[in-house]
């Protein structure tokens, strides 16, 4: 797996996500604030409960101390780290590993 730019920093959104096209491939990428200090990350875009792609439009938060992005249709919690689908664990949305060249956020997949 290579690092591929996707966007700027200024593409981004606090607080909220946003939907990256990557060799076929629809990434939600995050710009969460936390205690003051932004937080980057990039998940799959499409939900496997609500079967669309839709997981950019989720809602940032945190269920007991786990950073989370919210689906936007039926609302379960998946972790922003891990993946893994709070509420029901045969259920994940796959996650990059992101980082910061100057102002473009590049992740790895």
């Amino acid at each position: 797996m290579n690092w591929q730019p996707v966007c700027q920093l200024d593409d981004l959104i606090d607080n909220a996500g946003v939907c990256a096209k990557l060799n076929q491939l629809q990434i939600a990428l995050f710009k969460f604030i936390v205690q003051g200090e932004a937080q980057y990350f990039a998940t799959g875009n499409w939900d496997p409960i609500g079967e669309a792609n839709v997981m950019s439009r989720g809602i940032l938060g945190s269920v007991q101390d786990e950073l989370v992005v919210a689906s936007p249709l039926y609302k379960q919690h998946y972790s922003l780290t891990s993946g893994k689908c709070l509420e029901d664990d045969s259920r994940s949305i796959p996650v990059y590993p992101v980082r910061l060249v100057g102002e473009q956020l590049e992740i790895q997949a």
